[in-house]
């Protein structure tokens, strides 16, 4: 008998139905494997790779015994869960506390507001941080500490690739680091120092920065968006309204560090973009075949919006190019956008190849009765022997033309990484990557000289992917039953 399944996710929900083997359900007979038989079952019903994972074929055991031994044999929940997922998969996580999990979703983390990469010096395995940018209201915006800060030591430790998750991504709550100079691609350490402290239930505003440049007459609009979350969405939309206002004629959309987020965002944003033409496809969803065969081509179909979730009319451009500012540090549903526009207006994508994310997920807890899908109303009925969340890929997403395949990553028509020396202001029109698009706009070359960044190395992290939500891009639309 096929289940009507509710999904909610913050303020999205899903309603999908799932066939599962009820009449022979699988039983382990110990309890000490509770959490790899929630691992187990969830992915045998959601995982989109499942047909190629033969540990997850639904004839894979011949008896309850077989079973238990085999999620025995395997005691880390972690590496249990890693264990059973396809060889290519990149993305798929877990959480073993899925309050932190949810609470990411909506842009919500114990965070001390500073956003930096991680760069492996040329020369051996120590690595400097760069500062991206700081999020307002955190304790970093209370420090002497800003974008283009260079620091290479952590509690008086140097940096390196055996430390650096242990020292900045750890349980330690505060740190001080040691911060350096850069010039012409040397970095020098120096005595200043700075100590920040996480904070929990710090809430970051995806928008941080939305200006209308005017050019010479010429009225430009730049966005810097720095994550998919659907609690901004008015926000989002007031931004464009702000544009629209005032006469915007080209837009630079900055996501250089968005690692993705909401799938319906992403739609959002596009309509901004383009246009409220409700009858163009904006995305097409594809699951295992298990799911697949449950849902009709109309509800399978994404279209460009007219309204928000909130029911606000979409304030759009209705632009027919836009410039994306892109970096191997954007991913899924800054992919998404990309791809999900490219049928229908010209994309200038300035920076460097994006991370190849075309997979969405949804949050899977132990709760057997709603086929381990996560549900805010059912708190009270997830096994509270269990905390453990996992966030699975269970789709892929095609574009207009059908076109999916981007796994390697969106190459940019204009290759241009960031100098480490000379990050700039963003927003302002000196800025390297924002010059460098204003000068395709406008086609007058700008005074900011565009450096090749050489001799600091190579980039290997980021803080954003060790955080709790990383590079995920999850549904959060309905979807009905045929």
């Amino acid at each position: 008998m096929k289940k009507l399944l509710f999904l909610f996710v913050g303020l999205g929900f899903i309603v999908i139905s799932c066939d599962k083997n009820d009449d022979n359900p699988l039983n382990p007979t110990s309890g000490d494997v509770t959490v790899q038989n929630f691992m187990w079952n969830a992915m045998n019903d959601w995982y989109f790779w499942q047909a190629e994972v033969p540990d997850l074929a639904d004839d894979r055991f011949a008896n309850n015994e077989v079973y238990t031994e085999f999620l025995q044999a395997t005691p880390n929940p972690l590496d249990f869960y890693n264990s059973i997922q396809f060889i290519e998969d990149r993305f798929s996580f877990s959480n073993e506390d899925y309050n932190t999990l949810v609470n990411s979703l909506n842009g919500i983390s114990k965070n001390n507001g500073l956003e930096f990469g991680l760069v492996q010096f040329s020369d051996g395995n120590n690595i400097f941080g760069y500062v991206r940018y700081i999020i307002p209201n955190s304790d970093a915006a209370t420090k002497d500490i800003q974008r283009g800060d260079i620091f290479t030591r952590v509690d008086g430790q140097q940096l390196n690739l055996d430390n650096y998750r242990e020292l900045l991504f750890g349980d330690n709550d505060s740190y001080t680091l040691g911060l350096a100079t850069i010039e012409n691609s040397t970095i020098t350490d120096i005595e200043e120092e700075v100590s920040l402290t996480k904070l929990e239930g710090l809430t970051e505003n995806p928008v941080l920065v939305a200006t209308t440049l005017d050019v010479n007459g010429q009225k430009i609009g730049y966005l810097m968006y720095n994550g998919f979350t659907r609690g901004f969405d008015e926000q989002l939309n007031a931004a464009f309204g702000q544009f629209v206002a005032n006469g915007v004629t080209d837009l630079v959309l900055d996501m250089r560090y968005n690692p993705g987020g909401s799938v319906n965002s992403s739609r959002l944003l596009a309509s901004m973009i383009y246009g409220t033409r409700t009858q163009d496809l904006y995305i097409k969803q594809r699951w295992n075949a298990k799911v697949q065969e449950q849902l009709s081509s109309s509800q399978l179909e994404d279209y460009f919006a007219s309204t928000t979730g909130a029911g606000t009319p979409i304030n759009t451009l209705n632009l027919n190019r836009v410039f994306v500012i892109a970096t191997n540090s954007s991913a899924s549903a800054s992919e998404l956008v990309m791809n999900g526009l490219a049928p229908y207006l010209d994309i200038i994508h300035i920076g460097e190849t994006t991370r190849g994310k075309n997979e969405f997920s949804i949050t899977l807890i132990d709760d057997s009765e709603n086929d381990y899908v996560y549900n805010s109303s059912r708190e009270n009925q997830i096994n509270p022997n269990n905390s453990w969340a996992i966030q699975p890929l269970v789709g892929r997403n095609e574009n207009a033309d059908g076109f999916f395949d981007y796994t390697n990553g969106l190459a940019p028509d204009i290759e241009l990484g960031e100098d480490f020396g000379n990050l700039g202001q963003l927003g302002n029109l000196s800025e390297p990557l924002l010059a460098r698009a204003i000068q395709e706009i406008t086609g007058v070359t700008s005074k900011s000289i565009f450096r090749e960044v050489i001799g600091t190395g190579e980039e290997v992290s980021n803080s954003k992917l060790h955080a709790p939500l990383r590079d995920n891009m999850f549904l959060d639309k309905p979807i009905n039953l045929k």
